[in-house]
C-alpha cells in the first residue's frame, strides 16, 4: 500500500477529490496547513503598509490505496493541482506496512 501525502493550493481541493473519486478512491484526510518552500511567502499590503507572509496556506490531503492504483492516484493529484505557477506543491508517495480498520479489525487492503 502506499500514502500519498500533497501539500497544495486550498482552491486545488473540489479538483483533487472529484479525480480521486473518479479512481475509485472511498476515503481522504485534509488538514490546513502553512509553510513555505522555494516561494519563500509573499509580500501583501494592509492599509498600505507592506508586509511578508513567511508562510503561505495549504492544504495536506492524504489518501493511502493499493500499490496497483498508487500512479493512477499521483497523476490524477499532480494534473487537479497544477496550475504552472510557483507554489503549486508537493506530492508524497509512501511506503504503508499496515492499515487496520478500528471497528471491525480488518487489516491490509480490506481496511483501505
Amino acid at each position: 500500500m502506499k500514502m500519498l501525502m500533497c501539500v497544495v493550493r486550498p482552491n486545488a481541493l473540489d479538483a483533487i477529490k472529484e479525480a480521486l473519486s473518479g479512481l475509485g478512491v472511498q476515503g481522504i484526510t485534509v488538514s490546513e496547513v502553512k509553510g513555505f518552500g522555494r516561494q519563500k511567502g509573499h509580500k501583501e499590503i494592509y492599509r498600505g503598509a507592506e508586509y511578508v507572509v513567511d508562510f503561505t496556506p495549504k492544504l495536506k490531503v492524504e489518501v493511502v490505496v493499493r500499490d496497483d492504483l498508487a500512479e493512477q492516484c499521483l497523476s490524477a493529484v499532480r494534473e487537479a493541482a497544477r496550475t504552472g505557477h510557483i507554489g503549486d506543491g508537493k506530492i508524497f508517495m509512501l511506503s504503508v506496512d499496515e492499515v487496520v480498520r478500528i471497528r471491525t479489525g480488518e487489516t491490509g487492503d480490506a481496511a483501505i
